[in-house]
């Protein structure tokens, strides 16, 4: 049973069609032949992404994205904190629009589940391209 849920800490938000993504969500794993576990997509402010970055991964910085990884034997499952307040901001400065830049986010903590990482300039350049292939699949 595939089970992507989504939440909100310190904002009020929601997506216009959970199902719409979840099913999405879903065909981006099933593009990698992986199984959907348990996913969880927590909408959240900066101040409080800011926080779990300090405090898991030591990292005194605002990002858009931490995902922390539950895979086990190709069950695709994790926890994805997204802020909104810097999705918003990197829409703006992508001079993109807000669902567009969300869905990349979105996609972007997928990917991090299925094993793809974006540290070296090869892998950030093969992230994107698996960015761009994910957000294709969204009809």
């Amino acid at each position: 049973m595939k089970k992507i849920h989504f939440h909100q800490e310190e904002i009020q938000f929601s997506l216009e069609s959970e199902s719409k993504t979840s099913t999405w969500i879903s065909k981006i794993i099933d593009s990698e032949n992986k199984i959907t576990g348990e996913i969880n997509y927590i909408f959240c402010s900066d101040n409080y992404l800011h926080k779990i970055n300090l405090e898991h991964l030591n990292h005194d910085t605002f990002t858009d994205i931490i995902t922390f990884d539950y895979v086990e034997n190709g069950i695709i499952s994790g926890d994805i904190f997204v802020s909104i307040d810097r999705v918003k901001e990197n829409a703006k400065e992508f001079k993109d629009l807000f669902n567009n830049e969300l869905n990349r986010v979105l996609a972007h903590g997928v990917l991090h589940l299925l094993g793809y990482k974006d540290k070296t300039e090869a892998e950030a350049k093969e992230m994107r391209s698996k960015e761009e292939f994910a957000l294709s699949l969204f009809s």
